[in-house]
C-alpha cells in the first residue's frame, strides 16, 4: 500500500521499514543505508515513516472495532472480511456506524414502539399506501396515539437508516469535497469588535479552492466568536444524490421515503459531513501552512555562516541604551558593556569612544546590530565611526533572540548575566554561525511561519523537528565546539546523550578520534553507528574524522590508498578517484556504487559545507523609518517570511513590508516559494505606505512599459533612451494625422 501511493518499490518500503524499526534515523538511513533502500532520500524516508504509523494506527483502530462487533453480537464472517479490508478510516468508520453503541436516539426510541416492521415495509418501496398501514401499530400503551404518530415514528427510523447507509455517506463525502463553499458573516454586533476580520463579514469560496490561509484565518475568527462559518454544497445537490440512490418508485410510500430522507439529510447527514469537511479541510490547510513553515524555517537555518571570526555584538536601543559584547572566534563572551549613542553629543562621543577601543582591545573582525529597535540608527552610528575598512558591519536579524535570552540554556551559560547582554551574545553568535544559535530556540518562535497557533501542534512539532534534523545533520557538527543543544538534534544523540559528550569533554579535554566518543558514558555501538558520521573532528590524526566518511567505511578507503600506492591523507582533495579506480571491485554485500560514490565525493570535498557563502548585505542608506518612504521608490531588501499569499520583506525601517502574490512576477505565481526563499535578498518597489495600520505594499514586478518606475526624490533619475517610433506610426504623425492603437491599452496590460 505505501509502495503504490509513494510509487517505490515493496522492497525498498520493506527494507526502510525494517531499519526505521531498528532505530536507525531518516537522515543516517537516507546518507548511510542507499543500497538497502534503493537510495531514498530524506523525504521518501518520511513519508514511509509517516505513512507506516497511520496505518498501523488504522490497524489499531481495526482491532477495536472488531473486538467491539464480537462483543456485542454484531460479528459476522462478511462483516470482518469488509473491516479488514477497508483502507481508509472515513470508510471503517461508515461500515462500523450502524452497529456502534448510540444514546437513545428519536429511531432507537421509535423501534423500542415497535414500528421498526412499519418503517421496513415503507422503506420496500413496492407501492403500498402508508396511511393504510400505520393504524396497526396504534398501541397506547407504547406511546403511539394516533396512525400520524406511527408514521413520524417510521420516518424517524429510516432518518437513521438513511444516514447509515455507506453509499450515500461516500456519495455526499465527494460532494463536499467537490462541490461545497465555505462561507462567513459577521456575527451580530461584533463589526467592531472583530474589525481584523473585516475580510471575511461576507466571504464566500469553494472550498477546494480555498487556500490554508484564508480557511485558517475564519477559522479563527469563527473561534474568537466574531464570525459565523458554514461549510456546505447547495440542498438541492445533496438531496439529488439521495433521490437518485435511494428513491426506487413513485407511490405514497415512496413520497413518505422522500420526506425520511430530507429529515435524514437536515438532522443527521448534513451535520455530520460538515464535520467531516471541516476537518478534512482543517487537515489540508494544517498541511500547506507547517510545509510553509518548515520550508522557511530550512531556509534560516542553513542561512551563510560567516564563519569563526572575533565578532563584536549589538543589541541596540534608545532610552535602556545598547548592550555590546565582544565574542572570540569560538563565540566565547570575553567582555560586555553599555553605550548610549542617539541620546545627545555627549553621550554620542562617549559611545564613539567605547566602540573604537573595544574593537582596538579585543582586534574585532565584525560587528552584528540587530535589527530590532534603533537597529538602522545604531548601524549609521557605527558606520560612521570611521572603523578600519576590513571591519564587517551588518545588520542580524534578532527574532527569537529575546526567547533564548530568557531559556535555561542561557540562564546556565550566563547565570549572571542580564537578559539583554544574552540577547546581544546570541545576535553576535548568528553572525557566526546561524544554525549552531537558532537550533537553541524553540523553531516557533523563529517567526517564519503562518498561522503557527492555529495548526495541529503535534503535527507542527514533529515537523519542525524533522526540518532542524535535516539542516544540522546535512552541515555536519564540530564536535569539539558543538552545544548541547546542537548535539541534540544529531542522528542517534538526544538531550541526554548529548549532555554526556558536552560533559565528558569539559572533563577531559577535545576528543581527538571519532573512536573516543564510545568513552562517553552510555553512548554504545547503535548509538555511535547512527551519529559518528555527521561528528567532524577538525584536524584529527586521521583526515577521514575529519570528513562525512562512516567509519564503517574507514577499511574501504584504506584499500583504496594501498590500491593507489598512496596513504588516505593524500587521497584527500582528489577530484579524480572515480576515474583512477575501478569502484566496482570495492562492492560488496552491504557497499554497492552509491556508497562508494558518495566516499569518492566526500574525499574529493571533505567535510564541506552544504550552506552558501556569506555575502554582506547593507539597506538604502537614508531610508530607516516609514517616515523616509515614498511611493515608488526601489529598494534592496531581505525576505524575512514567506507564506501561501505572498512574502514580507525586511527594507529597514523596522517594519516588513509585504510582497504580495499578484506581486511577485510579471508572470502567474501559484506558489510564492517558486519565486523567493527566506533570507533571499531582493530588489523592490514600494508602491502603497499606510501608516496607521503600519502596512507597507511592495513590488518585484518589473517597471510597467509605459514608462520606469517612479523616481524617488533621494536618487537621480537614470538617463532613458528615447523610443523608437513605428515606421507606420512617423509616417501618419508626419502627415498630421496622429497614428491611434486601439489595442495599445490591451498591450500593455
Amino acid at each position: 500500500m505505501i509502495a503504490g501511493r509513494l510509487n517505490v518499490t515493496p522492497a525498498q518500503v520493506t527494507e526502510t521499514l525494517a531499519l526505521l524499526d531498528q532505530g536507525a534515523t531518516v537522515p543516517f538511513i537516507a546518507r548511510y543505508r542507499k543500497e538497502a533502500t534503493g537510495s531514498l532520500d530524506e523525504v521518501a524516508v518520511a513519508e514511509i515513516r509517516d505513512l507506516s504509523a497511520q496505518l498501523r494506527e488504522l490497524d489499531a483502530r481495526k482491532a477495536t472495532i472488531l473486538t467491539s462487533l464480537e462483543k456485542n453480537g454484531h460479528l459476522t464472517d462478511e462483516l470482518e472480511a469488509r473491516v479488514r479490508a477497508s483502507d481508509a478510516l472515513a470508510d471503517l468508520e461508515d461500515i462500523y456506524l450502524p452497529f456502534r453503541p448510540k444514546r437513545r436516539t428519536k429511531g432507537q426510541q421509535a423501534r423500542e414502539k415497535g414500528l421498526e416492521p412499519l418503517a421496513e415495509a415503507i422503506f420496500a418501496q413496492t407501492g403500498q399506501n402508508p396511511e393504510a398501514l400505520a393504524p396497526d401499530f396504534v398501541d397506547n400503551a407504547k406511546g403511539v396515539e394516533t396512525p400520524a404518530d406511527a408514521l413520524a415514528g417510521a420516518v424517524d427510523i429510516m432518518a437513521e437508516w438513511i444516514n447509515e447507509q455507506e453509499p450515500v455517506r461516500k456519495a455526499l463525502r465527494e460532494l463536499y469535497a467537490k462541490k461545497s463553499t465555505i462561507s462567513c458573516r459577521v456575527a451580530t454586533g461584533m463589526e467592531e469588535k472583530g474589525a481584523k476580520f473585516r475580510d471575511y463579514f461576507d466571504w464566500n469560496e469553494p472550498l477546494h479552492d480555498a487556500p490554508s490561509h484564508r480557511i485558517l484565518a475564519a477559522r479563527r475568527g469563527e473561534r474568537e466568536e466574531v464570525l459565523n462559518l458554514t461549510i456546505r454544497p447547495t440542498e438541492e445537490d445533496a438531496l439529488q444524490i439521495l433521490n437518485t440512490l435511494l428513491i426506487t418508485g413513485d407511490g405514497p410510500d415512496s413520497a413518505l421515503v422522500r420526506k425520511a430522507l430530507e429529515q435524514g439529510y437536515k438532522r443527521l447527514l448534513s451535520r455530520a459531513m460538515e464535520t467531516e469537511a471541516r476537518l478534512l479541510s482543517k487537515e489540508r490547510a494544517d498541511r500547506e501552512a507547517i510545509t510553509v513553515f518548515a520550508d522557511n524555517l530550512r531556509e534560516l537555518l542553513l542561512s551563510p555562516p560567516m564563519g569563526a571570526r572575533r565578532v563584536l555584538g549589538i543589541d541596540p536601543g534608545f532610552r535602556t541604551g545598547c548592550k555590546v559584547v565582544c565574542l572570540d572566534s569560538q563565540g566565547k563572551l570575553l567582555h560586555n558593556d553599555t553605550i548610549y549613542p542617539n541620546m545627545g553629543e555627549h553621550k554620542d562621543k562617549k559611545a564613539a569612544e567605547t566602540i573604537r577601543n573595544l574593537v582596538e582591545r579585543f582586534n574585532m573582525e565584525a560587528v552584528a546590530i540587530g535589527n530590532g529597535t534603533a537597529g538602522r540608527e545604531t548601524e549609521r552610528f557605527v558606520k560612521g565611526l570611521g572603523l578600519p575598512r576590513e571591519i564587517i558591519v551588518t545588520l542580524v536579524n534578532e527574532s527569537g533572540a529575546s526567547i533564548y535570552s530568557a531559556s535555561e540554556t542561557a540562564r546556565k551559560e550566563f547565570p549572571d548575566l542580564d537578559l539583554t547582554v544574552r540577547g546581544a551574545v546570541s545576535i553576535g553568535r548568528r553572525l557566526m554561525d546561524p544554525l549552531s544559535e537558532l537550533v537553541k530556540i524553540d523553531p516557533k518562535s523563529i517567526g517564519v511561519g503562518q498561522y503557527q497557533h492555529d495548526v495541529d501542534q503535534t503535527a507542527l512539532k514533529n515537523s519542525l523537528d524533522d526540518t532542524v534534523v535535516s539542516c544540522v545533520n546535512g552541515v555536519g557538527v564540530d564536535v569539539n565546539r558543538a552545544s548541547a543543544e546542537l548535539l541534540t538534534y544529531v542522528s542517534g544523540l538526544g538531550p541526554q546523550l548529548a549532555r554526556n559528550i558536552v560533559g565528558y569533554r569539559d572533563e577531559n579535554g577535545p576528543f581527538e578520534t571519532r573512536k573516543a566518543l564510545l568513552k562517553v558514558p552510555r553512548l554504545g555501538p547503535k548509538a555511535f553507528e547512527q551519529c559518528a558520521g555527521f561528528l567532524r573532528i577538525v584536524k584529527a590524526q586521521n583526515p577521514l574524522d575529519s570528513s562525512a566518511v562512516h567509519p564503517e567505511s574507514y577499511g574501504i578507503v584504506d584499500a583504496m590508498a594501498k590500491d593507489l600506492h598512496a596513504d588516505v591523507s593524500s587521497l584527500i582533495g582528489r577530484t579524480d578517484l572515480k576515474q583512477a579506480l575501478d569502484l566496482s571491485a570495492y562492492i560488496t554485500d552491504t557497499v554497492g556504487l552509491p556508497t562508494l560514490t558518495d566516499i569518492c565525493e566526500e574525499l574529493a570535498k571533505p567535510g564541506r559545507d552544504p550552506r552558501d557563502d556569506f555575502k554582506l548585505f547593507n539597506y538604502r542608506e537614508g531610508v530607516e523609518t516609514m517616515d523616509d518612504l515614498e511611493e515608488g521608490m526601489r529598494l534592496p531588501g531581505v525576505v524575512t517570511n514567506v507564506t501561501a499569499f505572498g512574502a514580507f520583506v525586511d527594507i529597514g525601517v523596522h517594519q516588513d513590508g509585504l510582497v504580495h502574490i499578484s506581486e511577485m512576477s510579471d508572470k502567474f505565481v501559484k506558489n510564492p516559494a517558486d519565486v523567493v526563499k527566506v533570507h533571499q535578498k531582493v530588489q523592490v518597489r514600494v508602491i502603497g505606505i499606510d501608516k496607521p495600520r503600519k502596512r507597507i505594499s511592495l513590488s518585484m514586478k518589473s517597471p510597467s512599459e509605459g514608462g520606469s518606475a517612479p523616481q524617488d526624490k533621494k536618487q537621480p533619475p537614470r538617463p532613458t533612451k528615447p523610443k523608437r517610433q513605428p515606421k507606420n506610426s512617423q509616417r501618419r504623425e508626419d502627415k498630421g494625422r496622429p497614428f491611434n492603437n486601439p489595442f495599445a491599452d490591451l498591450l500593455k496590460k
